[in-house]
């Protein structure tokens, strides 16, 4: 079973449509890295679009100006599109200078924010403090990037539950995750909401799937593929 809210990491269009027909998927997560790769060259006009027909599930789209006061007036604009939207503010900018004044200022005007990027426990506590007890938001911390550089990101995501749970507007996402386990892992300790992407969506059936089972699939699968190619000794 799973304990955890999923939400499709992407931005192209027909996997978003495709992902939306499916219940267990419950909002919807861009970023510029990923609308960029999709091909997109109007961010408003794909979001736009993306929106009269995905209304009624969060999504979130992400400012990108490197400026505090050019983030602030593009989170309005993108704040304005829906009531389902929530806007992505980096933890900071690329100078290393944290957001979390900004997102204190939003967050007193009642948008609906997901402060993205986040990895280390003390960006953690800043980021919800920020938030406060205002609209509801999301606090999104990279567990699968903190995974890239060997280390185990469930003691920190099961700290960072506790520290978004004094807060009953905010939930906490398990973003960049690596393979179908995160998303038990992250159901186990508590966590809110997860971020997957399309690969990873289509490895859901497997949750639960017998070994012994799944072992003789693996067998069948090797036994097929060396008959098509022909091998022989």
């Amino acid at each position: 079973m799973i304990k955890v809210k999923i939400f499709a990491d992407g931005a192209n269009k027909a996997d978003m449509l495709r992902l939306y027909a499916d219940p267990r998927i419950r909002g919807f997560t861009t970023n510029p890295t990923l609308m960029r790769h999709a091909g997109i060259t109007d961010y408003a006009a794909f979001a736009k679009d993306i929106l009269s027909s995905i209304h009624d599930r969060p999504i979130s789209f992400e400012v990108f100006s490197d400026e505090f006061d050019e983030m602030e007036r593009q989170a309005l604009k993108i704040a304005s599109w829906g009531a389902n939207v929530f806007v992505k503010i980096p933890v900071s900018n690329t100078k290393s200078e944290p957001s979390y004044d900004l997102i204190r200022r939003l967050a007193e005007r009642g948008v609906q924010l997901n402060v993205t990027a986040i990895m280390t426990l003390a960006q953690t506590r800043d980021v919800s403090a920020a938030l406060g007890n205002h609209a509801p938001s999301n606090v999104s911390i990279f567990a699968g990037r903190i995974a890239d550089t060997g280390l185990d990101p469930v003691p920190l995501m099961a700290e960072a539950v506790g520290i978004c749970r004094r807060h009953p507007n905010q939930e906490l996402i398990w973003a960049s995750p690596r393979e179908l386990l995160n998303i038990v892992q992250a159901g186990e300790i508590g966590c809110h909401i997860i971020t997957v992407t399309p690969d990873i969506l289509k490895k859901l059936p497997l949750i639960g799937k017998d070994l012994g089972e799944y072992s003789l699939d693996t067998v069948k699968m090797f036994h097929g593929d060396a008959t098509a190619a022909a091998f022989r000794l």
